[in-house]
């Protein structure tokens, strides 16, 4: 899902959401589980409560008195709108016969647990099937990828990469049914993000004030994710060109301005054109696991000289770009050399997962093969609640993680090196069941 900000990635449709919730699991771990709770004398993790327990727009009472008032909430709107180039005629016929869409509510603070560890949501996503029919995009495309990659200096492997992750190439039910416009105008007005939804909703009626795209053909996500490649409202308005030259952005049903404006979100965002997302790396017997961390970047060159090598026994070629070294599944999973185009990718949706999905999936639609090594045979990950509970005992420790949320970040995986440093474990930052068991004891 392309947008200015990571608040996009919380938001989306069939994989693409499950990977976007799955985002706080993937520094490194993911997963359900139940768990025994805490000796430290906070509840049992199953009666966590979910993230917007107690915000005062959140109780029954502030989102029945929010239903009620959805008509003047959308009324008052108007200033901000006419401020951003909205006329009186389109604002009053799109949202004359406007409808809170509560079933959003449902959405806005649920709190899924996940079965599968990193490694099997990445195969669950790149499938043979995805291959093959990525492949059949880029022939059929082939002109306009040429065009656009000239254009822009974006991979073409990455951006059908994006539309193969985000919709299946543009299934429907990959895209999502939902009116855009109702389901900003409801997050706008109801629930704990209306600063947010705001501007999304302020920038669909834009869209359609410039008839970029068609009110009928606006639909997408529960948050207002649409298109083949998930672009949100705001997201559209930066990233989205007109490259089929008809004077509309329509990334819904125009192949060449999917295509280009995928790409341009990417240019923005920071891809270098000709240079890999990242390289799957072989340590040496004996490495320091603590040098893994995403502010140690170090050049190809040096990474060489700690007997880092390519997986697939390649030279690195060129060994003055950086990298940070990622180990996504432990000590015993694939490890990874991450370039700035794995930000890249990052920044259009930041979950590990996905990121490696798109990554791994670009390479196998220009006919790279599977990963060299294997995924850790895990028989499950940690459930948010787990995750909450092993940042609450580095809390108990003294380490600074932040909020107690469940997703394990920098600040989670530095404190969990130092931790298994200091317990005799290999300092990997994996917080695993082993991990937690013996935080425990």
């Amino acid at each position: 899902m392309a947008s200015t900000t990571r608040e996009r990635t919380t938001f989306g449709s069939g994989v693409a959401v499950t990977l976007a919730l799955f985002a706080g699991l993937v520094s490194p771990a993911a997963g359900q589980a139940q768990t025994t709770g805490s000796i430290f004398g906070f509840p049992p993790a199953q009666q966590t409560p979910p993230a917007g327990a107690g915000h005062p727009l959140m109780t029954p009472q502030a989102i029945a008195q929010a239903e009620a008032n959805f008509p003047q909430c959308i009324a008052n709107l108007w200033p901000l709108a006419q401020s951003k180039g909205v006329s009186r005629r389109t604002f009053e016929t799109y949202t004359a016969s406007l409808q809170p869409q509560m079933k959003i509510m449902d959405y806005l603070d649920s709190q899924p647990e996940f079965s599968k560890p990193i490694g099997a949501y990445v195969n669950m996503l790149v499938t043979e099937t995805r291959v093959k029919k990525g492949r059949e995009i880029l022939e059929r495309y082939k002109p306009i990828f040429d065009r656009a990659e000239k254009a822009y200096g974006v991979d073409r492997y990455a951006v059908t990469a994006i539309w193969g992750i985000e919709s299946t190439y543009g299934d429907p039910d990959g895209i999502g049914r939902r009116n855009v416009l109702e389901s900003t105008a409801t997050l706008a007005c109801i629930g704990r993000r209306q600063d947010y939804f705001r501007d999304e909703f302020i920038a669909t009626l834009q869209i359609l004030e410039k008839g970029d795209v068609p009110y009928d053909h606006l639909k997408g996500s529960w948050a207002g994710a649409f298109g083949p490649t998930q672009f949100m409202p705001t997201s559209f308005q930066r990233f989205a060109v007109d490259f089929d030259g008809d004077g509309k952005r329509n990334v819904v049903d125009s192949i060449p301005d999917i295509i280009a404006s995928t790409a341009n979100n990417l240019k923005l965002d920071g891809w270098e054109f000709g240079k890999a997302w990242g390289y799957e790396v072989a340590l040496p017997q004996g490495f320091d696991y603590r040098l893994a961390s995403r502010s140690n970047k170090k050049t190809l060159g040096e990474w060489n000289a700690l007997g880092v090598r390519r997986a697939n026994g390649v030279a690195f070629p060129r060994p003055t770009d950086t990298a940070y070294l990622l180990l996504p599944g432990g000590a015993n999973g694939p490890a990874f050399l991450m370039m700035r185009n794995f930000d890249a990718i990052l920044k259009y949706n930041p979950a590990d997962a996905y990121a490696l999905a798109i990554g791994h999936l670009a390479d196998r639609l220009r006919g790279g093969g599977a990963f060299v090594q294997s995924w850790p045979k895990e028989e499950r990950g940690l459930s948010k609640a787990e995750r909450q509970e092993i940042q609450g005992r580095l809390a108990q420790m003294g380490y600074d993680i932040g909020n107690l949320d469940g997703i394990l970040g920098q600040k989670s995986r530095v404190a969990i090196q130092d931790y298994q440093t200091r317990a005799g474990l290999l300092p990997d930052g994996y917080p695993d069941l082993v991990l937690l068991q013996q935080m425990r004891r």
